[in-house]
């Protein structure tokens, strides 16, 4: 399986603009610039694409992890917070913290956690990323 997105980019980085557009089109030249990237202006970014992709990547690995235990989830929120620093070679991503709550009847705590830390390490975007990822599992009533 192969997906792809295309982003362009034109004039330089803080006075410039780009777009992007994927696949699906859920994006269509969808705008992002300098200052929806590094300041507060509306707008998307790459850190945020990339914490919706996490978020969403491992909602599903953990509904996964809990079917193969027997399990389902009610609802699974997860909350994806992407770290971008600069660091002496430039800017880096260099955590990404998960927020997860969920709603799982029958589980129990320990098989609840022991499934969120298998899928926090399964995920494919988690094997992608090359930062510290943090967990923080809630489990609801």
């Amino acid at each position: 399986m192969k997906r792809n997105a295309t982003a362009v980019w034109e004039g330089d980085l803080s006075h410039g603009a780009g777009a992007l557009t994927t696949q699906s089109g859920v994006l269509d030249k969808q705008p992002y610039g300098f200052r929806t990237r590094f300041e507060d202006a509306p707008g998307t970014n790459p850190e945020e694409l990339i914490a919706a992709a996490h978020a969403g990547c491992f909602s599903m690995a953990l509904s996964n992890v809990l079917g193969e235990a027997g399990l389902r989830a009610e609802r699974i929120e997860t909350r994806a917070e992407v770290v971008l620093e600069k660091t002496d070679d430039g800017f880096a991503i260099t955590a990404v913290h998960l927020v997860l709550e969920a709603n799982v009847p029958h589980a129990t705590q320990e098989a609840f956690e022991a499934a969120a830390m298998k899928a926090k390490t399964g995920c494919p975007v988690s094997k992608l990323l090359n930062a510290e990822i943090t967990l923080k599992a809630t489990l609801l009533d």
